[in-house]
């Protein structure tokens, strides 16, 4: 690894009268370095899309052409999340979380200032699998900065308020790509604009994050706040190298397996309701192709609030216990889900409760299964146990939710989709309720 990358070593304690103030400051600090960052990562994985109707239009592209261009960077993203979290685990979270912004949008740059970038559909595809692959930096990195910074009895409302970030860099991205064609009057900007301000977000990342506490003088966070899990022990301080990571803490833990398995299935529901929203609700529910789009628009926005209440039950209801809330939320899931299959058609009103009643609920076990993953291992390992978690959810879950339920809609209806939908709900229930004992004996002092 480049010397640059390694995480840097302990610093003497500061003096006691300082700690208190120090620790106060660099822990918002830190927070906001990881929360504008990663929302910038979506700068420049989301922009692509906005581009999709001009390369159609200025170089004669398919739709097909396309999809399987950006499939790329779901199929690249789950991968990297695995493999790179295990090196985010053993770097400075500092420089990784900004070098991956930085490669990333250098690769949106490139793609919007070179005509050889777009010139072929293969070319737009190892670009987009690089972009994907990069991108796979952010979290884990992030990761590794909250579990540093931020005990585990605080950790789901902390994860709840910093996972926003999707939102807002989500949100966030469709202006820029607008402005950026305003700005420069060409529709590449869409490309290369967002990138441009992606990058000094970067550099907003190197000024704020910081590793770990020890590496500012400061001590464990379990020692600050007094919070230590059950299975807390000072050798973890240290770092590990790749084969403890994984075969001592990850492949070993049956526990991280089974929220795996859970997340693939909460993906499935995911993207499973929300990629197919605007086709089923014309196809099926009478919608007009605007109705469809903004009642999926308002899907998202209905995440935030979700997503916040998710994570204060899990830490001030549950006392740091993550299963009972995913659980509680994927029943309610299920029964949405059910309301917005069987909702008459012509009653708009049901339909879109029941919607953005799904988009209430999903988004908090999605939060809330990578939350877990950080607490089952070391603060060392969190970077590879939140990948493995995604490596399911994005590789298998999101898959599965794009390729599986549209053969099934061709083939044979609406109404078998959605069964899969509903046993996917329930079967998320099922591998989480395997961790229920297990976490609680964690999490008892």
């Amino acid at each position: 690894m480049f010397s640059f990358l390694k995480p840097p070593k302990h610093k003497e304690l500061l003096p006691v009268e300082r700690i208190d103030p120090e620790y106060k400051k660099l822990r918002i600090q830190v927070f906001i370095g990881i929360f504008l960052g990663y929302a910038a990562y979506y700068f420049v994985r989301k922009n692509f899309s906005f581009a999709v109707k001009d390369l159609q239009d200025t170089l004669g592209y398919s739709k097909a052409e396309l999809g399987f261009a950006m499939s790329a960077i779901s199929i690249a993203y789950g991968l990297s999340k695995f493999m790179m979290g295990n090196v985010s685990d053993r770097s400075n979270a500092r420089y990784f979380l900004a070098i991956g912004l930085i490669l990333s949008s250098l690769t949106m740059i490139f793609m919007g200032l070179s005509p050889f970038a777009t010139s072929s559909i293969a070319i737009i595809f190892i670009l987009l699998f690089i972009n994907g692959w990069v991108q796979g930096m952010g979290w884990p990195a992030s990761g590794r900065v909250v579990v540093h910074w931020f005990s585990i009895k605080e950790r789901g409302t902390t994860m709840s308020i910093w996972n926003l970030a999707h939102n807002v860099g989500g949100f966030l991205v469709g202006p820029l790509a607008i402005l950026g064609v305003e700005l420069f009057v060409d529709w590449e900007a869409r490309l290369y604009f967002p990138g441009l301000v992606a990058l000094l977000f970067a550099a907003i990342v190197l000024i704020f994050v910081r590793d770990t506490p020890q590496s500012c003088g400061l001590p464990p966070i379990e020692k600050y706040k007094n919070d230590y899990p059950k299975t807390y022990e000072e050798s973890q301080e240290k770092e590990f190298t790749a084969k403890e990571i994984f075969f001592k803490y990850v492949f070993n833990n049956r526990l991280l397996w089974f929220i795996a398995i859970a997340n693939a299935f909460v993906y499935l529901v995911r993207n499973g309701i929300i990629n197919w929203a605007p086709t089923f609700l014309q196809e099926a529910k009478g919608f007009s192709a605007s109705e469809a789009a903004w009642s999926a628009s308002v899907y998202e926005l209905a995440a935030i609030p979700g997503t916040l209440l998710c994570g204060i039950m899990s830490d001030k209801l549950f006392k740091g216990r993550r299963a009972p809330v995913t659980i509680i939320y994927m029943i309610f899931t299920f029964l949405a889900v059910l309301l917005y299959w069987l909702a008459p058609s012509g009653n708009i009103w049901v339909i879109n409760t029941a919607l953005w009643s799904i988009g209430f609920l999903i988004y908090g076990p999605v939060m809330l299964i990578g939350v877990q993953a950080l607490d089952l291992v070391p603060k060392k390992a969190a970077g590879t146990a939140a990948g493995l978690t995604g490596l399911f959810g994005y590789f298998i879950g999101d898959m599965l939710a794009n390729a599986a339920l549209g053969g099934i809609v061709d083939k044979v209806s609406w109404d078998a989709a959605f069964e899969v939908i509903l046993g996917a709900s329930i079967l998320a229930i099922v591998f989480t309720a395997f961790t229920w004992n297990r976490e609680k004996q964690i999490l008892k002092a």
